[in-house]
């Protein structure tokens, strides 16, 4: 013989439940979903961590770890979409969400493969905007060395160089609207000015070094334009996103020279562009530094994107 609650009772069980259960439904909850697939690549799943804050304020920021282009090709290697470190945390603090991402690498893919997955991402995540709870016009981007690279690619290139996306995704802006970039290689031909390490490494993501290719005549080789293309530098205009650079001057792996000259290059060109220099900074920036006007790195950066995401 089945039992049954009387119904009054089962009214009364299913309001204490929802009594319980409201309070959790009701409060936003700081979370991470991992692993999501932003694009596929010849069965290569391209993946991203989305960091939900805790009270969201409506604005999403592309998170691009620096790893010199490269990454190891054994099949335990240490994903690029990092763990949430101290910067990505101030972020999601502030209330943005926070999508880290995965992208291809030399050794195995050279230039244009994490050009390609950069703009490949922010274009899912404008996309999917509303499936994030994000304001699709207003994304921005944030990177650190070749992670900064990819970040002012996307606040400066137009046009990226071609990749097989004719879906709905492939059709979507992928131009972010304010950028963040540490200590970022603007230039990849005047890295040959570098540490030699630095050198090897932007030769093997573009295929070769810039110099073992120079054309005759004033013609511009494939070799040089490709490096040109890959470049922030060669792509600023007055309508590119505001781009803040942030840059120790005794960085010798990149030069501090290459923030300096794009900001000037963006300057010419009637962008907006600030250069936060800080004195005595090697390649890896601390979050918090002290210097003559005791710079707060993390504030600076979360003071950039609420002025231009924000407003």
């Amino acid at each position: 013989m089945k039992y049954r609650l009387p119904i009054p009772r089962v009214l009364a069980a299913l309001l204490s439940a929802w009594l319980i259960l409201a309070p959790a439904l009701a409060t936003p909850q700081a979370r991470v979903q991992e692993n999501v697939v932003y694009g596929m690549y010849s069965g290569l799943a391209l993946l991203m961590d989305v960091h939900f804050p805790e009270t969201p304020n409506g604005h999403g920021v592309l998170y691009i770890r620096g790893s010199g282009f490269h990454t190891p090709l054994g099949l335990d290697a240490k994903p690029l979409k990092a763990a949430r470190d101290e910067r990505m945390t101030s972020l999601v603090d502030a209330g943005y969400t926070v999508f880290a991402i995965n992208h291809r690498a030399a050794p195995r893919f050279r230039y244009p493969a994490a050009h390609q997955d950069a703009i490949r991402a922010m274009r899912f995540v404008r996309h999917h905007a509303q499936d994030f709870g994000i304001d699709a016009d207003r994304i921005g981007a944030v990177g650190s060395s070749s992670g900064g690279t990819l970040a002012l690619a996307l606040g400066v290139m137009d046009q990226f160089p071609p990749a097989a996306d004719a879906s709905a995704v492939g059709q979507t802006s992928g131009k972010a609207q304010a950028v963040v970039a540490l200590a970022p290689p603007t230039d990849l031909a005047l890295m040959i000015n570098s540490w030699e390490g630095a050198v090897d490494l932007v030769a093997s993501y573009m295929g070769a070094p810039v110099y073992s290719d120079i054309g005759e005549d004033g013609i511009e080789t494939e070799l040089e334009r490709d490096y040109r293309m890959a470049s922030p530098i060669s792509h600023v205009d007055r309508n590119d996103a505001p781009c803040l650079l942030v840059h120790g001057d005794k960085d010798i792996v990149v030069p501090y020279a290459q923030s300096e000259a794009f900001a000037d290059a963006m300057q010419d060109a009637g962008g907006t562009v600030r250069l936060l220099r800080v004195p005595g900074g090697g390649h890896r920036l601390p979050p918090r530094t002290d210097g003559p006007e005791a710079m707060q790195l993390l504030d600076v950066m979360i003071d950039w994107l609420d002025l231009y995401l924000r407003q």
